[in-house]
């Protein structure tokens, strides 16, 4: 817990930030003190609500001068606690809400921290194009928060994670200094390229203040289907025939086991079983092209050949954008299906996309040794080899038991990912949950590189103190 905040930096702290920027209210903190899944609380304080850059700059620089840690928030859709404050200053981005260009010749969105990943979606819409960054939080994932967290989502396989779109950056340094980068080039070779250092270092290097989206054009031409296959080792066959057909068409290749599907079917209202027979996993396929007709075509082809080849037990492709949607439910809830199941151990991982089957096969064969009864749920971007493997208690078995289990057996599973050259967190960042346990993953030359970084930017370590080196 860290140290209270003294009473005069509070003061001054009101002060830079006036009426209506600040707030210590228990009610107005509350729901910004818990992420959504339970398992992180927290306390702040004093709520610091900035509505400008140079607003954030003046809290910045007054904590920086008194050594008082701050915890940067976004939409609080963080999954690894790295959002939740523990006594330090909660500096949110949410009123930091302007869309301050969009610009079709250059392709690129200039969005402020707090701006919803929705409402970018939308501004590149009226413009007809499209920000191709997509999570199941869409409606409260913010600018900052992505880009921080170094978001990856459905879209990965065909445009790669935030940092592969992002232009450029504003932030805030930890001594209130403002980093203006906000380029829209996509060349610059005159040195460091700082805005990585910033993308995916969670709230540790600073605070994002605004970013420079990469946009792309509308596709004229959209399919989807889900098929049931009989292993991930079809699926991944499959995988290599969608890219091989599509000519670099597919946007999203997702898997899900069928324990998940019926999570989602008992614990989702209006979520119906697509396909009439059951299936010991799923491949939900994205097709998109530029050219009318083209996708569907594609999908068409890619159906038949794999059912052909014996890799298919059964499809469906949507007809309707409302069955689209639907199909695509299924995968966006697999994680709130399981809130009613009882305690989980959530792994959000990657390895090589070849080595997808072996990690599934070796992680469910010593789980069912660790903990026999549990339940595997297993789903996520099998294209771009990030699964989500989660582990929940026996049906009808004890929630505390099982959450008493998590640390050895998360062990288990992660010390199978880094033998097979993976990666302990894939989209959802370290936080307050894994960075401890990535220091048993990382090699000392690594993380002293990492930590000279901080310590040249943050000699004081006041951003997000408990989260990275």
């Amino acid at each position: 817990m860290t140290a209270p905040v003294p009473a005069d930096v509070l003061s001054r702290l009101k002060a830079v930030l006036g009426q209506g920027g600040w707030s210590t209210d228990p009610e107005r903190l509350a729901p910004k003190l818990i992420e959504w899944r339970d398992r992180w609380s927290g306390t702040s304080p004093f709520l610091a609500l900035p509505g400008t850059t140079q607003d954030v700059a003046a809290v910045v620089g007054v904590c920086f001068e008194a050594g008082v840690p701050i915890t940067p928030q976004g939409g609080n859709t963080g999954l690894v606690g790295g959002q939740i404050p523990q006594g330090e200053v909660l500096l949110s981005t949410e009123r930091l809400k302007r869309i301050r260009d969009l610009d079709a010749i250059d392709d690129v969105l200039v969005a402020e921290a707090g701006v919803t990943l929705a409402e970018a979606h939308a501004a590149a819409g009226q413009a007809r194009r499209r920000f191709p960054l997509g999570l199941a939080s869409e409606g409260s994932a913010t600018v900052g928060g992505f880009v921080s967290t170094n978001a990856g989502g459905t879209q990965v396989l065909r445009y790669g994670m935030a940092r592969n779109l992002v232009l450029g950056l504003e932030a805030v340094l930890p001594n209130g200094e403002v980093w203006n980068g906000l380029k829209r080039l996509r060349k610059d070779n005159t040195g460091y390229d700082l805005k990585q250092l910033f993308i995916g270092a969670e709230g540790t290097l600073g605070v994002v203040t605004a970013a420079a989206l990469k946009l792309y054009p509308e596709m004229a031409s959209r399919a989807v289907a889900l098929a049931g296959v009989a292993s991930p080792k079809a699926a991944l066959e499959l995988l290599a025939r969608a890219k091989a057909e599509t000519g670099g068409a597919v946007e999203a290749f997702e898997l899900m086991g069928r324990l998940g599907v019926e999570f989602a079917l008992r614990n989702v209202a209006g979520t119906r079983d697509p396909l009439a027979e059951p299936h010991p996993w799923y491949v939900l396929a994205e097709f998109a092209s530029g050219e009318a007709g083209s996708a569907e075509a594609a999908m068409e082809r890619f159906l038949a050949g794999g059912l052909e080849a014996g890799l298919i037990e059964d499809a469906v492709v949507a007809q309707t954008e409302a069955q689209a949607k639907a199909l695509w439910a299924i995968r966006e809830n697999q994680s709130p299906a399981q809130k009613p199941e009882g305690a989980t151990w959530k792994h959000d991982v990657s390895v090589p996309v070849s080595q997808v089957a072996e990690f599934l096969a070796r992680a469910t064969a010593a789980m069912q040794a660790f903990a026999p009864g549990a339940r595997i749920a297993a789903f996520g971007h099998v294209g771009d080899g990030n699964i989500h493997y989660d582990v929940l208690r026996p049906d009808g078995g004890s929630d505390a038991e099982h959450a008493a289990r998590r640390d050895a057996g998360s062990r288990i599973v992660h010390d199978i990912v880094h033998e097979l050259g993976g990666s302990i967190s894939a989209e959802h960042g370290l936080g307050a949950m894994k960075t401890a346990e990535a220091l048993r993953y990382k090699s000392p030359v690594e993380v002293e590189a990492m930590r000279a970084i901080r310590r040249a930017l943050d000699p004081k370590r006041i951003m997000n103190p408990r989260v990275l080196f």
